[in-house]
């Protein structure tokens, strides 16, 4: 008789800032039961004075229901909440960056991040990436990726992020929408289990150029590239007038919009999920995922951080999980 399967292996997650909501929220979703596996990578020091935590020297080591179940990494210091400590830098980069081995091993399943310091981490550690988006890419060994915003009304991803406004019109690229879209759709077949995933591409100005009368990008390359894309088999329609593509009758004709630019995607999705929304980094070689939120500084320590965007991010890194499991198999 064939031994059993071993169950999958749990979702590695990430301190995060240690001065933040990070720990925080940890604790409270392993207390109130965690809708996945899960091993939290930190300093124990830093969690809640009343944690039920347990040391474990391997990811899927078992620990009792309602117990966070924690790799140790030591950190150079206690963490105060709302100050953030450049001493600790090192130590969130280094549970991040264990994190990613653990899940290229096989030892876990993916990864969810909690929110980080960008400042706190360049001032003590040097950290030289814009956030954790280009880390995981670099950890990954420098592979192309994109930005998904997600909750369970819409799928979001911006073409550009986090520049001026007046500098999109620049940025935005025939080759740089191209290689979104295709990330995008190869991510929703992967990792969401969509055989012709459907894609809308918004316009970039109002009314999506208004035939040229209100901006030319639309004739000139966006319609010219989904026309391409359209013959080659791909489902994908646009450009579409912003405006119009958010309401609940247009969000059912899509599985994901590629967006212009950082607000034009997050502002619709925020307004429909403001606190479940989740950070997902397509093009990976593994699940990543994050809650849509920073470090709130402002209420850390206070035990009232809302827990359900985090929460989400661990439903959605499971299915994403179970996504890949799916489609291959172990022997």
């Amino acid at each position: 008789m064939p031994a059993p399967a071993s169950p999958p292996a749990p979702l590695a997650v990430t301190c995060g800032d240690p001065s933040g909501i990070g720990p925080e929220l940890a604790a409270r979703i392993a207390a109130e039961g965690a809708p996945a596996p899960m091993v939290w990578i930190g300093d124990p020091r830093h969690l809640p004075a009343d944690t039920r935590w347990q040391a474990v020297e391997t990811p899927s080591d078992p620990v009792p229901r309602g117990v966070l179940a924690v790799l140790p990494l030591p950190f150079a210091g206690a963490a105060v909440p709302g100050r953030p400590d450049p001493a600790n830098a090192a130590g969130t980069i280094a549970a991040i960056a264990r994190a990613v081995a653990l899940v290229q091993a096989g030892a876990c399943s993916g990864v969810v991040t909690a929110p980080i310091n960008k400042k706190a981490l360049k001032d003590g550690a040097g950290f030289a990436f814009p956030g954790h988006t280009e880390f995981l890419a670099h950890l990954a060994g420098g592979v192309d990726v994109v930005m998904m915003l997600a909750c369970p009304g819409l799928r979001v991803v911006p073409t550009t992020i986090h520049i001026p406004l007046a500098e999109v019109p620049a940025a935005l690229t025939p080759a740089l929408l191209a290689r979104t879209i295709a990330i995008t759709r190869a991510a929703l077949i992967r990792d969401f289990g969509l055989a012709d995933p459907r894609i809308a591409v918004a316009g970039l100005n109002p009314h999506a150029g208004e035939g040229g009368a209100m901006g030319t990008e639309e004739s000139r390359f966006i319609a010219p590239l989904i026309r391409d894309l359209q013959a080659q088999g791909v489902a994908i329609t646009g450009p579409l007038p912003a405006d119009t593509l958010f309401h609940p009758a247009a969000r059912a004709r899509y599985d994901a919009a590629i967006c212009m630019y950082h607000d034009q995607a997050l502002i619709p999705i925020k307004t429909i999920d403001f606190a479940g929304g989740v950070n997902v980094t397509l093009g990976l070689p593994f699940v990543r995922t994050s809650p849509d939120h920073g470090t709130a500084y402002d209420i850390a320590g206070r035990g009232i951080a809302d827990p359900a965007s985090m929460r989400a991010a661990l439903v959605m890194a499971w299915e994403m999980a179970e996504a890949r499991r799916r489609a291959h198999p172990a022997p």
